[in-house]
């Protein structure tokens, strides 16, 4: 209440003192073709002269009749409210027995409007406002308002008459700010919010792919809020201004200001220019353009310059690439061209003063009258049409808001006092048919039209335009006919506008610089992925999936161990059971002649313990083959490595034996007969047996074989395995072994010149390098498996179904 209250004062103070002023009698007259009487007044604001630089900041009052300055689009605005409200008095069904006038303002200027809405706003029969505690009963001279045409001029009349709630329907600005029901509770307007044509625009540009661009405005509110408006979505949609630029109000074509724009611009490399500009800005751009030599460009237009000929009557702008924009969708108001002819046959008189009266009965200061023949008459084109039909739907929407209030729907309407507040709220609420037209208001006061996509179509005799495209709402998109596009470049080719071309796939986008969009295309390492909502950036792969170079996506790993059933398998437990086989029978065989000199010289019993180890070792093998379990990884290299210990400790004590017994027998009898008397052979056998027992059991203690996933062998692969591979219980097993292993050869070596019945160091010494040299082979297999293996894995990776994809869930073993 405060605020509004100190709102009021504060407007009173600047109306009492500009009302003092603007309504002293001046020596001027009045032009009787402003104003009509009628039970309720509407007023009208058109620029039917053309605004001009040396009044907008003078504190005075413009006279806008100057020379020169007749504004045809403005006047055709002006015909088309004259021609509503006649018709609308002329029509039984609306407002039947009620009779509307006007009051015609020429808002030339800023000050020019504060003009007329003082006027409007002064007590009927007064010169003077009347500032109310409650405004909503407030009474001025007109019930409603319709205008003004400009941004600027609309939100200072905005301001002034939202205080009362006169509801004021713009025909023209399509500022989104205006839509603000704080600030501005009694506006309305019957083209589409800016809001819409810049999601328009920016859905014009992602048709076609622009993402580079370049953005101009008009130094005006309806160029820089369209400009940040399209700067702000565009971002968020992934377009790239290049370079952005204000027409100054004050330039000229060819100018300093200018020629620096048209050099920035040139210097910008960006294929599309979006201008987003006022008529009078748009033309001195335009001009620079030509002048600047600035061709096979596509400028997309905005709606208040795009169907306009004083744009398209530019000398040398066909030249300058293709034009693509945003306008209104086409109607007419049927009958307007025939009233304007009808006015012109009329006996107007020529140009000359205006009658003589008292110029204070009237709203129009004018110093000399404009009459015109129907050879003079202002050419009626496509973008004037255009805006008199939203002057013809301002108009009815009144209209019909009246008609609810006044309660004509009985077929007789009740003529009492209407305030504006009240008009506002039916006007709010209107829904009706107009020309197949649907009139209705959203909560903004928005009009629920809808934008046509045109293109500008120079291959006739002269200047035309064509429609290629709508927009439809809910959600917002855009129907565009691309074959009806005439391209500026050879072979009718749509013009590509980006700063760097699409990467291949799998590339990552690596930006350089400030703009999002040119960027470096680097590939993404394997392992790595390049996910499509983030194309900045290499993403890696989970820990059970795996990616190739360069890859979009990432495959699960395959699960693989040594399955029973894999021919591999089969091989080696052939082979496996063919040795148990031969150590059994040779046990056997054995056992059958315990007591020959031929088993007694081969070692006698001890032969049983080196076979049994043997066949324990072997049985390690089986622990190898299936899904790994936890027995599994206990026995499997424990089995191994206790057996080739047993083994290699009795073939290690048989070949010292025999050395000993027939090399130094004699030379140390006494530790020979020592040796013979404790049982030295079985003694070593048991204590190198028993060393390599506590090494295992420490090892299955301290560093207890657990079954696992390897990950980092194989990037493709997830293998089944046991960690013993990786514990120092392990590297202790398998050095006591080698060094078992030396030893057994070292003494085997020594007995090589012994008697052939008990040279046995051929065989043992064969077998020990055999030994070895399996040993070797398994490590160097080991060491370089894996790069042929990933090699050939990331190779099959590109093909359409990947075997590791297809195999995903199988358990395989490494072929």
């Amino acid at each position: 209440m405060l605020l509004q209250a100190a709102r009021l004062v504060g407007l009173q103070l600047s109306l009492s003192l500009f009302c003092c002023w603007a309504f002293s009698c001046h020596s001027t007259e009045s032009s009787p073709d402003f104003s009509l009487p009628g039970d309720y007044l509407l007023a009208g604001l058109f620029p039917i002269h053309s605004d001009y630089l040396e009044v907008r900041s003078r504190p005075m009052v413009t006279l806008c009749d100057r020379s020169n300055s007749f504004n045809s689009h403005g006047y055709h605005l002006f015909q088309a409210m004259r021609f509503s409200i006649e018709e609308i008095n002329n029509s039984t069904a609306l407002l039947p027995n009620v009779t509307l006038g006007y009051e015609l303002y020429d808002v030339c200027s800023e000050s020019a409007s504060v003009y007329a809405m003082l006027r409007i706003l002064s007590v009927p029969g007064t010169h003077h406002i009347e500032i109310q505690g409650d405004t909503s009963r407030y009474s001025p001279t007109a019930v409603a308002v319709i205008g003004p045409s400009s941004t600027n001029h609309a939100t200072a009349a905005a301001s002034m008459l939202s205080p009362f709630l006169v509801p004021l329907i713009s025909y023209k600005p399509s500022s989104e700010t205006l839509g603000v029901k704080r600030q501005y509770p009694s506006f309305l307007h019957t083209i589409p919010s800016d809001k819409y044509q810049v999601e328009i625009m920016v859905l014009l540009l992602q048709s076609f792919g622009w993402v580079w661009i370049s953005l101009v405005g008009s130094d005006d509110e309806y160029g820089q809020l369209g400009v940040q408006a399209l700067e702000n979505q565009g971002t968020q949609q992934g377009i790239c201004i290049a370079f952005k630029g204000i027409v100054p109000s004050s330039a000229r074509p060819g100018d300093d200001s200018m020629w620096n724009m048209m050099s920035r611009l040139d210097w910008a490399r960006t294929t599309v220019v979006v201008v987003f500009s006022s008529r009078q800005p748009a033309r001195v751009f335009f001009e620079s353009v030509v002048l600047a030599n600035l061709t096979a460009k596509v400028w997309i237009a905005s709606e208040d310059w795009a169907i306009s000929t004083h744009l398209s009557s530019v000398p040398g702008i066909w030249g300058i690439g293709t034009v693509l924009g945003v306008a209104i969708q086409q109607r007419t108001v049927p009958g307007l061209k025939e009233f304007e002819e009808a006015y012109v046959r009329a006996d107007k008189g020529i140009q000359g003063p205006c009658p003589r009266g008292s110029w204070c009965s009237s709203n129009q200061l004018c110093r000399e009258c404009q009459a015109f023949t129907a050879q003079e008459m202002p050419t009626f084109g496509a973008f004037a049409m255009s805006n008199s039909y939203n002057v013809y739907r301002a108009v009815y929407a009144v209209a019909h808001g009246l008609h609810q209030l006044l309660g004509c729907t009985s077929g007789a309407c009740s003529r009492g006092q209407v305030y504006p507040g009240q008009l506002l709220e039916q006007i709010h609420k209107v829904n009706f048919l107009l020309h197949e037209d649907v009139v209705t208001f959203n909560d903004n006061g928005d009009p629920l039209s809808s934008y046509d996509i045109i293109a500008w179509d120079w291959s006739g005799p002269k200047w035309t335009f064509q429609v290629i495209g709508s927009s439809r709402w809910s959600p917002v998109r855009l129907d565009i006919n691309k074959t009806k596009i005439q391209w500026h470049g050879k072979d009718n080719q749509v013009p590509t506008s980006v700063c760097s071309s699409n990467c291949l796939e799998g590339h990552a986008q690596v930006i350089v610089g400030v703009h999002h969009c040119c960027f470096e295309c680097v590939p993404c390492e394997a392992g790595t992925f390049l996910n499509k909502s983030d194309p900045h950036r290499c993403q890696p792969c989970g820990k059970e999936e795996w990616a190739p170079k360069r890859s979009q996506t990432c495959f699960p790993r395959t699960v693989v161990f040594l399955a029973w059933h894999e021919p591999v398998s089969w091989v080696l437990l052939a082979a496996n059971t063919l040795l148990l086989l031969v150590v059994v029978g040779t046990a056997g065989l054995f056992a059958w002649h315990l007591e020959t000199p031929v088993v007694r010289s081969a070692g006698g019993k001890l032969c049983f313990l080196m076979l049994g180890s043997l066949a324990v070792g072997s049985c390690g093998l089986y622990g190898f083959l299936g899904k790994p379990t936890l027995i599994m990884c206990l026995l499997r290299q424990t089995l191994f490595a206790l057996g080739l210990a047993i083994f290699l400790s009795c073939l290690t004590i048989r070949s010292f034996q025999l050395v000993f017994i027939f090399k130094f027998s004699a030379k140390l009898p006494i530790f020979y007969r020592a040796w013979v008397q404790h049982h030295g052979a079985g003694l070593f056998v048991v204590i190198s047996s028993t060393a390599q027992l506590l090494i295992c059991l420490t090892w299955l203690a301290v560093w207890t074989p657990l079954p696992t996933r390897e990950y980092q062998r194989f990037p493709q692969l997830v293998m089944l395995d046991c960690t013993e591979a990786k514990s120092l219980g392990f590297v202790l097993a398998f050095i006591y072994n080698s060094l078992l292993s030396v030893s057994t050869f070292a003494c085997s070596y020594l007995g090589k010149d012994l008697p052939e019945n008990y040279n046995e160091a051929k065989c043992v010494t064969f077998s020990l390098l055999l030994n070895f040299v399996s040993w070797i082979a398994f490590f160097t297999t080991a060491s370089v498996y894996q790069a042929p293996l990933h090699d050939r894995v990331l190779s099959s990776a590109g093909r359409a179904s990947s075997p590791y994809q297809a195999d995903h869930g199988r358990l395989l073993c490494p072929a």
